[in-house]
């Protein structure tokens, strides 16, 4: 009898683990609506509508908030500047993609009038600081 080929285990796990990547609902995400909802109820959320489809939105006073994960998106403190080992040609390339894309939804929502405002998930960790930015976001109109 032949064995099958089994595909190599490492393999197997890297793609289980960008499986469970989600793009909405996240812990951060999750964690910047229950701040959000101590300070201003109201929001939206996923606006489709909107360039980006901004992760909280605030319709009336035209705010759009992006909640981005460091390393996704380039950010630059310790989690987000730390360089990938494994194929990391392609991750820079897409990083830089991704930030390229941010700027232009930010850019366009500015076309339409909007302001945006862009949380890294490494800002959560001084809630204080984030609550006093997101109260004047939210106050001025």
């Amino acid at each position: 009898m032949r064995r099958k080929r089994e595909t190599p285990r490492i393999a197997m796990d890297r793609s289980a683990v960008m499986r469970a990547v989600k793009s909405q609902d996240t812990a951060p995400e999750r964690a910047l609506r229950k701040l959000l909802h101590a300070v201003a109820p109201g929001y939206r959320l996923h606006r489709a509508d909107l360039p980006g489809k901004p992760d909280v939105v605030y319709g009336q006073r035209r705010l759009a908030i992006f909640m981005h994960g460091c390393f996704w998106h380039g950010h630059d403190c310790k989690r987000g500047a730390r360089p990938p080992k494994n194929n990391a040609d392609y991750w820079r390339r897409k990083i830089a993609r991704n930030r390229a894309r941010d700027e232009a939804n930010v850019a366009a929502l500015e076309a339409l009038g909007w302001r945006a405002l862009t949380i890294f998930e490494c800002e959560l960790k001084n809630e204080d600081a984030l609550k006093a930015r997101l109260a004047r976001a939210l106050g001025a109109r």
